[in-house]
C-alpha cells in the first residue's frame, strides 16, 4: 500500500467513529430527553390528581386556595412600585429660637408666591382681609426667601409646630407674625 492510500483509510476509520460516537450521544440525548418528559408527565398527572381529589374532599379550602392565590397577585399587581419618583417632603429643620431662617412656601412650586403670616398661631382666614385694611397689613404676606429671625416656638396637634417669626431686612423690618414651623428654609 502506498502511503496516500494508507493516510486515506485512516482518514475514513476515523470518520467512521466519530459517526459512530455521534450516533451514540445522539441517542443518548434522546433518552434523557424522554425520561425528563416522561418524568414532567408523571408529575403533572400527579398534582392534577391530587388538586382533584382535594376539590372533591374539601372544597371550601380547595376555593379559599384559589381566592388567595388570586388576592396575592392582586396585591403584587397594585403594589408593583413603577418608576413614579417620591413626593417631595418638606425639609425639617432643627429650629432654634434667635436664629435666622429664610421663608419658603412648602405648599407651593411657585417661585412668585407669598408666605401667609397671621396674628395668632394657628390662626387662618376664610378671605384675604389685605383688601380690606389697606397698605397696614402690607407685611402679612411674604415673599419666599424673606430673612426672618425666630422668636418663638408653639406645637399644636400633635407633631404641628407654628412658629413666631420677626422680618430682619426690607420695609417689614421689624414686623411679627406666626407662621407653621415647615414654611422655614
Amino acid at each position: 500500500m502506498s502511503n496516500d492510500e494508507n493516510s486515506k483509510e485512516t482518514v475514513n476509520e476515523m470518520a467512521d467513529k466519530a459517526e459512530e460516537m455521534l450516533d451514540d450521544a445522539v441517542d443518548q440525548a434522546e433518552e434523557m430527553i424522554d425520561d425528563a418528559v416522561e418524568t414532567v408527565s408523571e408529575t403533572a398527572e400527579s398534582a392534577g390528581s391530587k388538586i382533584t381529589a382535594l376539590k372533591e374532599s374539601n372544597p371550601k379550602l380547595f376555593y379559599g386556595g384559589i381566592g388567595a392565590i388570586i388576592l396575592l397577585l392582586l396585591i403584587l399587581m397594585m403594589s408593583s412600585g413603577g418608576s413614579t419618583k417620591p413626593l417631595p417632603q418638606a425639609k425639617v429643620v432643627g429650629l432654634s429660637v434667635g436664629q435666622t431662617y429664610s421663608l419658603k412656601g412648602v405648599n407651593t412650586y411657585d417661585p412668585d408666591a407669598t408666605v401667609r403670616l397671621v396674628a395668632v398661631p394657628g390662626s387662618m382666614a376664610a378671605y384675604d382681609e389685605t383688601k380690606e385694611n389697606g397698605e397696614k397689613e402690607v407685611c402679612k404676606h411674604m415673599p419666599q426667601g424673606t430673612t426672618v429671625k425666630l422668636i418663638q416656638i408653639q406645637e399644636a396637634f400633635g407633631k404641628a409646630k407654628f412658629v413666631e417669626v420677626e422680618m430682619t431686612d426690607g420695609d417689614c423690618a421689624g414686623k411679627k407674625g406666626w407662621t407653621i414651623s415647615n414654611n422655614l428654609n
